[in-house]
């Protein structure tokens, strides 16, 4: 699978795949890592790449001329990319779009600054928009990498044990149970004594029922659309 990162600051992103899962998946040919600079593509003399707001307001924003231009190279080089403009202006990611996403060929995500992007860029190239959540950070590209990061980890094979996947929280609509390790005690606080009796089937239900408090607590939202999926 291939993630193209358009961006003006590839230093950013670069970096994170260096080490551990990604670079692994990397030089194993499961994922490839792409850049685009749209500074590379501006025809002013400065390559300058963003301009005041038309009709007033603070800050600037991505100039149209150098994005689309590098949206046109990457729709003629890679066809099929789905072409994703991360913005907070948008409905928020999820593990199930991760998970969809993961089927794609390409994706390329589009990382805003300044003030984001020009309104026309998004009509005339997105095929989605997403926000990771409510609240602003100083470019799109973290949340690119977010994305890119949770999309990866569902591609197969990039898991040493894929088994883990199926436990993760939201796979099952709610928050992944307690974990624990050795040792057994440590600074008087104890593993739960049925994790260590080997009796999977009630394992398995305490961590059900954790679970659910762990997402009644954290997302009261979640909790009440899906407990009546678990209520006997």
């Amino acid at each position: 699978m291939k993630f193209n990162f358009v961006t003006l600051f590839p230093n950013l992103i670069s970096g994170y795949f260096s080490d551990s899962i990604l670079s692994r998946a990397i030089a194993n040919n499961l994922i490839k890592i792409d850049y685009y600079n749209p500074r590379d593509y501006s025809t002013n003399r400065h390559n300058k790449v963003d301009d005041a707001l038309v009709g007033g307001g603070a800050g600037m924003l991505m100039s149209m001329q150098p994005l689309a231009d590098t949206l046109e190279e990457i729709k003629t080089k890679d066809p099929n990319s789905k072409i994703v403009f991360l913005t907070p202006v948008a409905k928020k990611f999820t593990q199930k779009d991760s998970k969809r996403l993961a089927k794609e060929e390409s994706i390329t995500f589009v990382c805003g600054r300044y003030e984001g992007f020009d309104e026309r860029a998004i009509e005339l190239y997105a095929d989605e928009l997403f926000s990771i959540g409510d609240f602003i950070l100083t470019g799109g590209e973290l949340a690119a990498l977010v994305m890119c990061d949770s999309i990866s980890r569902n591609v197969p094979n990039v898991l040493g044990n894929s088994e883990s996947l199926s436990e993760e929280s939201f796979e099952n609509e709610i928050l992944e149970a307690p974990s624990f390790t050795k040792p057994n005690i440590y600074k008087e606080r104890a593993v739960i004594s049925e994790f260590l009796k080997g009796n999977h089937s009630k394992i398995s239900s305490i961590k059900l029922k954790l679970s659910l408090y762990k997402t009644k607590y954290f997302r009261p939202d979640i909790y009440s659309k899906v407990k009546a999926n678990y209520e006997k």
